[in-house]
């Protein structure tokens, strides 16, 4: 299989072939490596590889699951798979070994993914961009220079620039949908719960964060929900799933919704690029078009607010939690091991009132009804999804020197303010890639529904595939030039 056949396909598409007996399980891995190969000098979004899932190919690494034998990359966050190495992006963290599988991890084996490698990411995933001290800075593949987005750049990088079909990200303030965004492929947060965190956790960030991937088409995300969004022993909450699979649901016809869409900044003081503010629009129009009942419309949502819950839900306990990676590695906090963003945040920490996390989640409570409500008169909410296109690296990287915990927070939430509604709220939000600027960096059109009502998104995401085709879009950095 040419580089170029490889990088056309989808997951379900590399599937099929492999079905079909037109490729080996093992020539696919060797092709993925390829890929990697070609494009990965230029964007640093692989930080390794594995060797015995390429050229050995180890019987026990893929389930018979659908996706059996499809290559995939996971992110270099959170105890993922036991006896590989998962440094978290940080010096801290250097040569650190997880010491057991997640449950993500085994239903990414039981769908049958190959994993041959773990992608690029901020210290400790904090930032809205993917630079960092370790591992050095991931490249959006549509310029050479801008960011990939965060926190799971690595990964939005790799599947817009056909390494992989499909790689992991995890999002707690916009993580998945942000590169998504900026690299010009599809990013969906799954609703809170729906994606097991277990079992080192009952919930990650006190329900802030979901696991999931990211993809180029959208039955591979939707296929990819039915295999891992599934129940597991001793998970918190189930959340019902549709009569039918979430792939079914992507294929059939959403019924006429009403949908709000709103392009104007949330964050006061925070400006939307004029092409992203009239790229929803356009999309807008686009479902009216379809039939759609849609006007421009916004939830009560103090972003300033939603801010505050943040950094609530994250400075409390932050320092401890870093301070046991510390004795775990045998490394001393300070600015030797941590960039100087993360280390205002760890001394900020130090300073919370446990209490705080107590207002946080009064406060998440509130702006959690406000969006219920708002989704009690509208179906979909449309926004963009980053308030700015891709911006050259370091503007907002965690190795600022004299900034405070407080104005890094803030700096790096302006092109993200869109994002943090749903990891506050629990509720699902899909990035889409269905726009690019004038000088031709990819637009995300971000789509958030109710609680449990991903499929309402994937069915309405398939339409916009269709009427806004983004698949033959290929990035100047890509596997196949």
């Amino acid at each position: 299989m040419k580089l170029s056949e490889y990088a056309d396909c989808d997951g379900i598409g590399l599937s099929e072939a492999l079905v079909r007996g037109e490729i080996r399980p093992e020539e696919l891995a060797a092709t993925a490596a390829e890929a990697i190969a070609a494009a990965n000098p230029a964007l640093n979004a692989v930080v390794e590889t594995y060797a015995d899932r390429i050229e050995g190919l180890a019987g026990t690494a893929q389930g018979a699951g659908p996706f059996h034998g499809v290559p995939f990359l996971i992110k270099d966050i959170g105890d993922h798979e036991a006896g590989r190495r998962c440094e978290m992006g940080s010096r801290l963290c250097a040569g650190r070994v997880s010491g057991q599988d997640s449950f993500f991890i085994e239903r990414v084996r039981a769908a049958g993914f190959n994993t041959i490698g773990r992608t690029n990411v901020p210290e400790f995933c904090v930032a809205g961009t993917t630079e960092g001290m370790l591992h050095g800075n991931a490249s959006t593949p549509w310029r050479q220079g801008y960011s990939a987005g965060g926190s799971s750049g690595g990964a939005g990088a790799a599947v817009a620039s056909g390494m992989v079909p499909v790689a992991s990200g995890s999002d707690i303030a916009g993580s998945i949908r942000i590169p998504a965004s900026l690299c010009g492929c599809l990013g969906l947060l799954p609703s809170r719960g729906r994606v097991s965190c277990g079992p080192g956790n009952g919930e990650q960030g006190y329900g802030m964060n979901q696991s999931f991937v990211l993809t180029r088409s959208v039955r591979d995300a939707a296929a990819a929900l039915d295999l891992l969004g599934v129940p597991m022993p001793g998970d918190p909450f189930v959340i019902p799933r549709p009569a039918r699979s979430f792939l079914e649901e992507s294929r059939r016809p959403p019924g006429q919704l009403r949908v709000a869409f709103w392009n104007r900044p949330l964050l006061a003081g925070a400006a939307v690029h004029a092409e992203t503010a009239a790229a929803v629009e356009e999309t807008a129009r686009t479902l009216a078009a379809l039939g759609h009942s849609v006007e421009e419309a916004a939830p009560v949502y103090d972003a300033d607010e939603g801010l505050d819950v943040l950094r609530a839900l994250w400075f409390v306990g932050y320092d401890r939690a870093i301070d046991a990676l510390a004795e775990e590695a045998g490394r001393v906090v300070g600015p030797e091991s941590l960039e100087p963003a993360t280390l205002a945040i760890y001394r900020a920490a130090q300073a919370t009132d446990p209490l705080e996390l107590l207002e946080g989640l009064d406060q998440r409570n509130t702006m959690t009804r406000a969006l219920g409500r708002f989704f009690s008169d509208y179906d979909v909410w449309l926004t963009p999804t980053t308030a700015q296109p891709a911006e050259s690296w370091g503007r907002y990287d965690q190795n600022r020197a004299g900034v405070s915990a407080e104005a890094y927070l803030r700096l790096t939430e302006e092109p993200v303010q869109f994002c943090l509604p749903y990891n506050v709220s629990g509720c699902p939000a899909i990035s889409l890639p269905l726009a690019q600027t004038s000088d031709g960096l990819p637009i995300g059109i971000q789509l958030g529904a109710p609680h449990g009502e991903e499929a309402r998104l994937l069915s309405l995401a398939t339409l916009l595939e269709a009427e806004k085709p983004w698949a033959q879009r290929r990035p100047p950095l890509h596997v196949a030039r």
